[in-house]
């Protein structure tokens, strides 16, 4: 119980930072459903089929980071056999992202989701248009967000090829047709 009156703090610390729902979701790593059990206390029922991810023993040190990507590679070169960019999803699919893209030698493009929108890729970094994508991210719980991602990605005509993430809480080995995989699947049985 203790841990979950600190996500609980946690939760009502972001909101009075401004963080929507689905923001403080992301922040938390858990479902929306779960940000919104937090933020009444946790006196409704608790939404089943969820698992919270901790990153802060891997998200404090660079080095740790970068030895989650490089068997993330290892993954996308036995997976993938050509791609011209790594798509990192913000927030936490950027650092890794950043480590994959300099290792494989691709391009980099950041793609910033919206929970009510269309979400956006950044001008800051490489496009997507022509070329053909892995898209990162830490944890893919629904799928929306990747789903986001594909179907951004397909409207600037690029080609997503490969979704990857650190963990995943789905069943499915793919996302609207493209393959999904995963360094650890997490499941409630």
């Amino acid at each position: 119980m203790k841990e979950v009156e600190a996500l609980i703090k946690k939760a009502f610390k972001y909101k009075e930072s401004g963080l929507t729902e689905h923001e403080i979701a992301e922040e938390l790593n858990v479902s929306k459903e779960t940000a919104v059990w937090l933020l009444g206390k946790g006196k409704e029922k608790k939404p089943t089929g969820d698992v919270k991810i901790g990153w802060r023993s891997l998200g404090v040190y660079p080095s740790r980071l970068g030895f989650i990507a490089d068997a993330m590679c290892d993954i996308i070169l036995e997976e993938c056999e050509d791609a011209d960019t790594v798509v990192g999803i913000a927030v936490n699919g950027i650092p890794f992202a950043t480590f994959i893209a300099d290792k494989l030698g691709l391009e980099m493009a950041i793609f910033r989701p919206h929970h009510q929108k269309a979400g956006a890729f950044s001008s800051n970094y490489a496009n997507v248009k022509n070329k053909k994508a892995i898209l990162i991210d830490d944890v893919v719980g629904t799928g929306v967000t990747f789903k986001s991602a594909i179907k951004a990605t397909t409207a600037e005509k690029g080609k997503p090829v490969l979704c990857i993430a650190v963990i995943n809480k789905r069943a499915q080995n793919s996302i609207d047709g493209v393959p999904l995989r995963a360094l650890i699947r997490a499941r409630i049985i």
